[in-house]
């Protein structure tokens, strides 16, 4: 226990100094592991734990999401999108605001990163906001909120990462995800109003869009409806499997930029660059986070833990709260992939003895995540921001968040106190 309690501190300490996660994971796993049974086993643990996660069925999903979110980012599809908010949104206070924010939820229903909804969104919705006098606070902090979406309203890598760590079904979290991530867009959606009702300068009110143009901006609509519809209605229909759905995703999104005139030669074979650097990026943090995990249960660090749990007393609700309240304090200092992979698979053990659905603690987790991809001093979705709007002083991101942090806080309580919110669909599909 001691040798995985040393191991997990520096795991944590080597992830605060900004080394590359999925070195930290694996140089940190493979010493404890051999220091608390043998050098031989760990050596022989590392290639065996490899080989069958590259061997896994169900990781043949992450490239493929990957994929398709690409495609969609780097082909202008989004742009689309946001035209067609704007036209029933956006003569309201706060209209563009309420546009990006309706955008981002679509764009990361097809997306699945929340880095790749923000850089995207900031591109296309902020010239907008800027060239109708919206306050830089308001236009970076609906951005910066709006892709955190990217990691709950499914299909989600974050999900998927989970689902192979702790053994939980990829389909189950990607339709239990769904009430919560349009819960999000809501109370996004009211922060929003709030704001601009408080501080009308802030969110100039836009001009009316007819009704002709307002049908005619539908149709850049129809790719996110169907790629949506495809993927979570086939996983409803129990039609196909999370993978398959990622593969027929990933060729339909291809498709669909090609017949829109989007895909060129040039463009595609950016795309799969990118998609493999990605994926292999995502792959080797995935094998650290295997051995880490193999770690915590050889070294007894897990029961140990467990244990420890046990001893104080608490449980039921109370012990959620703990658990989320320290996922809430690191989220303030380390990324959120880190903070899964580290962190998951000590507790997932200790939520299944206590008799929680790990399809629902994984809701939960992504939501703390996502308060945590924007919260300060870290918030890598401010700092993904700031690289694409350089003229956007990072204190006035963090300051336009402020209401988005307080609506996410009272989200998360409310799945707390309600699992039936996030269970009930996912139930109903079973």
């Amino acid at each position: 226990m001691i040798t995985g309690s040393i191991a997990m501190g520096m795991a944590i300490l080597l992830a605060f100094l900004r080394v590359p996660l999925a070195f930290a994971l694996l140089a940190v796993s493979v010493a404890g592991i051999g220091l608390a049974i043998n050098w031989t086993i760990a050596f022989q643990l590392l290639p065996l734990t490899i080989s069958d996660a590259v061997l896994s069925y169900d990781l043949a999903v992450v490239p493929m999401f990957i994929l398709m979110g690409n495609v969609i980012s780097k082909t202008g599809i989004a742009s689309d999108l946001f035209r067609a908010a704007y036209a029933f949104v956006g003569h309201v206070r706060g209209g563009l605001a309420l546009s990006t924010m309706v955008a981002c939820s679509g764009f990361s229903a097809v997306c699945g990163s929340s880095y790749a909804t923000a850089a995207t969104m900031a591109k296309v919705a902020y010239p907008s906001m800027r060239k109708y006098r919206y306050s830089d606070e308001l236009a970076a902090g609906t951005i910066a909120a709006g892709g955190t979406l990217g990691i709950l309203i499914p299909p989600s890598i974050i999900m998927v990462v989970y689902g192979i760590l702790t053994q939980t079904n990829i389909g189950d979290l990607f339709i239990a995800g769904v009430v919560p991530g349009l819960l999000g867009l809501g109370f996004y959606m009211l922060a929003i109003r709030f704001v601009a009702a408080r501080n009308p300068e802030q969110a100039p009110q836009g001009e009316k869009t007819p009704w002709s143009e307002k049908v005619r901006s539908l149709a850049g609509v129809w790719p996110f409806v169907l790629l949506f519809g495809l993927i979570i209605g086939g996983l409803y229909a129990k039609l196909f499997t999370p993978t398959e759905a990622a593969g027929m995703g990933a060729g339909l999104a291809i498709l669909v930029a090609t017949l829109t005139g989007k895909m060129n030669w040039s463009t595609l074979r950016g795309i799969i660059v990118d998609t493999a650097y990605t994926s292999v990026s995502l792959y080797t943090v995935l094998f650290g986070a295997l051995m880490l995990s193999k770690l915590l249960t050889l070294s007894g660090l897990a029961a140990g833990v467990l244990a420890l749990v046990q001893s104080t007393g608490l449980e039921g609700t109370a012990l959620i709260l703990a658990i989320m309240c320290v996922f809430l304090v690191l989220g303030c200092v380390m990324d959120s992939m880190a903070i899964i992979l580290i962190f998951v698979p000590l507790f997932a053990p200790i939520v299944v003895a206590q008799g929680f659905d790990l399809v629902w603690f994984g809701i939960i987790v992504i939501v703390v995540t996502e308060i945590a991809l924007i919260t300060p001093p870290v918030g890598m979705n401010v700092f993904v921001l700031k690289a694409v709007l350089p003229d956007v002083p990072v204190v006035r991101i963090f300051r336009g968040l402020i209401p988005f942090i307080l609506v996410d806080v009272a989200r998360l309580a409310l799945l707390i106190a309600f699992p039936s919110i996030t269970l009930w669909l996912a139930r109903t599909v079973g």
